[in-house]
């Protein structure tokens, strides 16, 4: 004999986010890809443009371990993107500062982005648009603001290649 299947109750609510959100990301990837950029190489210049920030706290404005910052950031020093500098007002610190030649990608890797971001948008209607950009505000500023502390971390499952 077999079982059934149980019925679902609700939409699949993590599959539908999950799936808008890694196709919106392999998206952009691309499109960074072709500007010599990652999506984490964008975060990093582009928080460090706004602000005197060190390696640990661009790490935590990106979500990034330390060992994946210190590769974005080797990386963006290769390019002659960024260097390490002294910190100036704590001499113990380092910071990331950004070159001209880093900030003009910047604004270009940032142009890609907020294209990415308007191309999503644009394929809903107007009234749709505003709702799910405030239901997303509303859930990620509320019920889904903290993970959940799990046994095991949570991660994506491997994609089928075609």
């Amino acid at each position: 004999m077999t079982a059934m299947a149980p019925a679902r109750t609700e939409p699949d609510l993590s599959f539908l986010l999950d799936h808008a959100g890694h196709v919106l990301r392999t998206r952009m990837a691309a499109e960074l890809a072709e500007i010599g950029l990652t999506a984490r190489m964008h975060c990093v210049l582009v928080h460090a443009l706004e602000e005197e920030r060190t390696q640990i706290q661009l790490a935590e404005l990106g979500d990034m371990d330390k060992t994946t910052m210190v590769v974005t950031v080797d990386a963006l020093e290769k390019a002659g993107l960024a260097e390490r500098r002294p910190s100036s007002t704590d001499r113990r610190a380092r910071i990331i500062a950004v070159t001209d030649k880093g900030a003009e990608i910047a604004r270009r890797s940032q142009q890609i982005v907020d294209g990415g971001h308007r191309a999503v948008l644009d394929a809903l209607a107007g009234d749709e648009r505003e709702v799910l950009v405030r239901a997303l505000n509303r859930l990620v500023t509320g019920y889904l603001a903290t993970p959940a502390e799990a046994p095991q971390a949570v991660r994506r499952a491997r994609q089928r290649s075609k």
